[in-house]
């Protein structure tokens, strides 16, 4: 008589590449989720899923079937920002859990993209057309309302709540801009820096605070879980595996560290770390361990 029937379970990793293998269905939410499965590994990604759905649900038996987008809208930000009472983390920014999806929401404290995670799922829930914005130094919302014949967007700050001017957003972009020598406003549009962020790059730059921040404080065990989703998530990014081979060798693992760095060597020719690189790789090549016949 057969036994029972055996499934093998994914692996976080295994999982988060399956949702994330195609744009058409990638679901940002879920995949914002199971970022936090390499540091909780007990996560139920699917009870997060369905917590964040009550809560919308509850938003949507508030809203009028005629009401208007910007009724929504109005709707939206006294639910979000005051009833349940978002806002950022201000007081511990750099808290590696502001960046995972079901701390945000017990806390009701996270960071810019987080908390826009959760605000596009609302605002789509209810109706509204609403998208990330990677703005520099700081993730915005862009919500399309339409008004009879007339179309406007509208700018939401998810770390305040605040509706931004365009006066305000051009202030915002001012240190990007003497960084980058960018006096002159007619250099480079204000609108440029206002474009929908898709899915893949909301989860992308997700990742890379995380990045940040692990690679600041030198946690190089966390660090690699996330360079391990990053080369997941941007198969086609030669630096992020270069990054991931570096974290590699940090932790002494000169055979993966070489794989990664001989990779972007192949597919970079002309990168400007390509010198100290080539060096880099011989040394490690020189530590692997010897392979047996």
């Amino acid at each position: 008589m057969p036994g029972p029937l055996q499934f093998d379970v994914p692996s976080a990793l295994e999982y988060f590449a399956a949702l994330v293998e195609e744009d058409e269905s990638l679901s940002l939410v879920e995949a914002a989720v199971c970022i936090a499965q390499d540091e909780h590994p007990q996560l139920d990604v699917q009870s997060v899923l369905a917590e964040i759905d009550a809560l919308a649900a509850r938003l949507c038996r508030r809203v009028p079937a005629d009401a208007v987008p910007l009724q929504r809208l109005r709707l939206l930000n006294r639910y979000f920002f005051h009833e349940l009472g978002f806002a950022g983390n201000i007081n511990n920014y750099y808290d590696p859990g502001n960046s995972y999806l079901h701390l945000v929401l017990s806390s009701r404290r996270g960071i810019p993209i987080t908390l826009a995670v959760l605000y596009i799922e609302f605002a789509q829930q209810i109706g509204l057309r609403a998208r990330g914005v990677s703005f520099p130094g700081h993730f915005l919302v862009k919500l399309r309302l339409n008004q009879g014949q007339k179309q406007g967007e509208v700018l939401i700050d998810p770390f305040t709540g605040r509706s931004l001017s365009r006066e305000d957003l051009a202030e915002m972009l001012e240190p990007y801009r003497e960084r980058h020598g960018l006096a002159d406003e007619d250099e480079m549009p204000l609108g440029l820096f206002l474009q929908s962020a898709s899915s893949r790059d909301v989860i992308a730059r997700m990742l890379r605070n995380l990045k940040e921040i692990h690679r600041g404080n030198e946690d190089w065990v966390p660090l690699l879980a996330v360079q391990q989703r990053l080369v997941v998530l941007l198969p086609q990014d030669w630096e992020e595996q270069r990054d991931r081979g570096l974290t590699y060798a940090e932790l002494g693992r000169t055979v993966e560290a070489a794989q990664d760095l001989a990779a972007y060597l192949e597919n970079r020719p002309t990168a400007q770390d390509r010198h100290a690189l080539v060096d880099r790789l011989a040394e490690l090549r020189r530590a692997a361990p010897p392979r047996l016949h």
